[in-house]
Order: structure tokens, then sequence, then C-alpha cells
């Protein structure tokens, strides 16, 4: 009798465990930036669930940890960022409300992109009167293809080791993605061969993965240092510049404040470019491909 009932209590405990658990579990992610989010959704599929903290039209330096922001971080099993210093000004705050200890620096729950690539602009040493600079190197690694690239093998290697059931399904959508993104930066170089030696004044230097792609020339920033909003001294110092070493462009990422870029492209006679930036920042940036394939027709229609 005693071993029946210990049989009964034995199965109704692992009912309850079973109750306990759901149907279709999801590795929630949440990435720091939009074109993570795509990245995720890219190899994730229908096992995740995904949410930025950021979107395209604000500076990802800058945000304010909201507690909606926080409740998100807080129910996180994967933080996808780019680290590199781009978020130290909000992501340590909104990780230490959030007491979510899954997703804190070293642990595997915490991912960050910008340990996978070649990274450009390392300082030798870091003197912050040179403005916002940062000490692991230039963090904004997403306008270059190749490095996304990179990012998508570590990524889908991530996923699969934090969720070991679906290990083969995530290494499937990574391979998918792979191939259909090799073909799409084959196409974008092509379209953009007539855009290399082209000089360009970009506003921040948050630019220059994606020069170094396409061969663009850099021969000017509108802030006079990074980080620091341009002077009407310094516009009219560059203006002087362009007139003896002309750019065929003035660039700005679409979170950017479009005044300074706009006085220059009308005294020096030359496109003012908004580039989308990362997915969302216009309306043919829906995802990662978008994202290029806007960023590139932008640059060679003002390049003709």
């Amino acid at each position: 009798m005693k071993l029946k009932r210990a049989s009964l209590l034995a199965a109704a405990v692992c009912l309850a465990a079973g109750a306990a658990l759901p149907a279709h579990a999801e590795l929630n992610i949440l990435a720091c930036e939009p074109e993570w989010e795509a990245l995720s959704k890219e190899l994730g599929g229908d096992k995740v669930k995904v949410s930025s903290a950021t979107n395209a039209l604000q500076d990802p330096h800058r945000i304010e940890a909201r507690p909606s922001l926080i409740a998100r971080t807080r129910n996180a099993n994967l933080l996808v960022c780019t680290g590199l210093e781009l978020e130290v000004g909000w992501l340590p705050v909104l990780l230490q409300q959030s007491g979510n200890g899954k997703i804190a620096a070293g642990q595997p729950g915490n991912f960050e992109a910008g340990a996978l690539v070649p990274r450009l602009d390392v300082p030798g040493k870091v003197d912050r009167s040179e403005g916002d600079v940062h000490a692991a190197g230039n963090p904004h690694i997403q306008q270059n293809p190749h490095n996304i690239a990179l990012v998508g093998v570590g990524l889908a290697k991530r996923l699969a080791e934090l969720d070991p059931a679906n290990a083969a399904y995530y290494q499937a959508r990574q391979k998918d993605f792979s191939a259909r993104w090799d073909a799409a930066m084959l196409k974008w170089e092509k379209q953009a061969a007539p855009l290399k030696g082209v000089a360009v004044v970009e506003h921040h230097k948050n630019m220059e993965y994606l020069m170094g792609w396409l061969g663009l020339r850099q021969v000017g920033t509108l802030e006079p240092k990074p980080g620091v909003e341009p002077s009407a001294a310094h516009l009219s110092a560059l203006l002087g510049q362009l007139q003896r070493q002309p750019a065929k462009m003035v660039l700005r990422a679409a979170y950017q404040d479009g005044r300074a870029s706009q006085w220059l492209a009308e005294h020096a006679k030359i496109p003012a470019v908004v580039l989308p930036f990362s997915v969302g920042g216009d309306d043919k940036a829906k995802d990662l491909f978008g994202l290029f394939d806007s960023t590139v027709q932008r640059l060679t229609d003002a390049a003709k």
C-alpha cells in the first residue's frame, strides 16, 4: 500500500513538473541595437523571441534605462550587443537594475559582436580631451557586411550552446543566411564599384567600416572632435578646406541632426546623404538586406 502511495506521489510530482514547463520554450533575446535584433531573427527563426533596446533613430551611445527596458532585460536569456564601449553610457546601469546575472559580462548569456571582427581606429592611448574616443576601437562595426557575416557565425554557435536541443536548427539557418548574404555582398560590391576613391565628409566618425569596405575616402568631419557638435567656425574652416580639396558628398546617419550637413552641402554645392545606418533607418531598411540595399543605392545615386 505504501509502495502504491509512493508511486502515485512520484507520478503527481512528475505531472506538476511537466505542467510548469512551457510547451514551446523560446530563447528570449534582448539586442542592444537593431542590426543584432535583425540578425538574431535571421538565425533564430521561431525558436527565439527578440527585441531591441534601441532603434535606428536613436544615438546608440545615449539612451535612457526606462522601467519597461529594465523589465525586458530582467527576462532575457541572451543579451546581444556590439560592445567596444558603444553601450558604456547605459548598459551597465541596465544590467545592475535588472539583476539578471545570466546576461552579465563574461556569462554565456552575454554576447559581444565587436569581439569577433577586425577593429578600426584602435587608439595608441586614450585621451578624453580628443573627444568621444573608444579605447577598444571604433564600435560601428555593422556598416561593413563582412562583419555581419562574422558575427552571424559566432551568434549561431552561441544560440546552439544555450539551446542545444535546437542546435541543428540554428546551424541550418546560419548556413542558409550565409549563402544569401554572400550573394548579396557580391551584388552590393558590384553596384558600388564606382564609389572607390570618392571623397566624402562625414558627420561623426561612425562610417569608417563602410568607407573601408567600399573604398570611400574621408576628407573631413563635421564634428571637430568625436562627439563634439560642429561650431560655425569649424564649419567655415571645413568649407574653406573643401574649396581646396573637394568632396563629392557629406554623409550622416539617420539619427543625427541634419542642420550642419545641410549647411555644408548648400555652401559646398554637394549632396547631403542620409544613410539608414541600421535596420529601420529608412523605409527600405526593414531588415539587414534592405539596410545595405538602401545604403548602396543612396551612395551611388549621390555620386552620379
